[in-house]
């Protein structure tokens, strides 16, 4: 089965499928300490990068959503990753039944607004196309994360444990209402 990957753009960033000329740029994002701080706290290695790299391509085949590549509209460059996925993590019906959304971005951009625009554009997606709850894991001392989480209509379902320390789960039912 093929899926096509569609093209988002927003003021400042596209989102796009990602290409495997993008696999040496993944592969650096997420060797990148101050990317993967609140992520399982270890830089990635490249087979690690790879084997995640595909994972996000074939989500798309499979589920018909997934995790496209932010890039940039100044520098062009890939900054980031912002989408959805099934994590399959073991924490339970509740929160393993439903996709999870989440985002990543260089430090480069971070703190700019960058984050809320691009997950904001992927959340109007997928609430138009797909429907229906979504969940999110976070860090409890990551504050940006957790803060864009609710801007985007995440609420706390439970605190939990996932290998790499603690994890706050949380889940939105339905977009927020403006």
């Amino acid at each position: 089965m093929s899926r096509h990957v569609p093209t988002i753009n927003t003021a400042r960033a596209t989102l796009r499928a990602m290409r495997p000329s993008d696999f040496d740029r993944f592969a650096e994002i997420w060797a990148m300490p101050d990317v993967v701080r609140y992520i399982g706290a270890a830089p990635r290695s490249r087979d690690v990068s790879w084997n995640a790299f595909l994972r996000n391509a074939g989500h798309w085949q499979v589920t018909g959503f997934g995790q496209w590549a932010v890039e940039d509209h100044a520098s062009k460059a890939m900054v980031g990753q912002v989408g959805f996925f099934y994590g399959a993590r073991g924490l339970g019906e509740d929160f393993d039944a439903v996709p999870e959304a989440g985002w990543v971005l260089t430090p480069d951009v971070q703190g700019k607004g960058l984050g809320r625009e691009v997950a904001q554009a992927a959340h109007d997606w997928f609430d138009r196309v797909i429907t229906g709850p979504l969940a999110c894991m976070i860090d409890p001392d990551h504050t940006a994360s957790l803060r864009l989480a609710e801007r985007l209509g995440y609420v706390p379902l439970r605190d939990a444990e996932d290998g790499a320390g603690p994890v706050r789960l949380m889940m939105r039912k339905s977009p927020p209402q403006v």
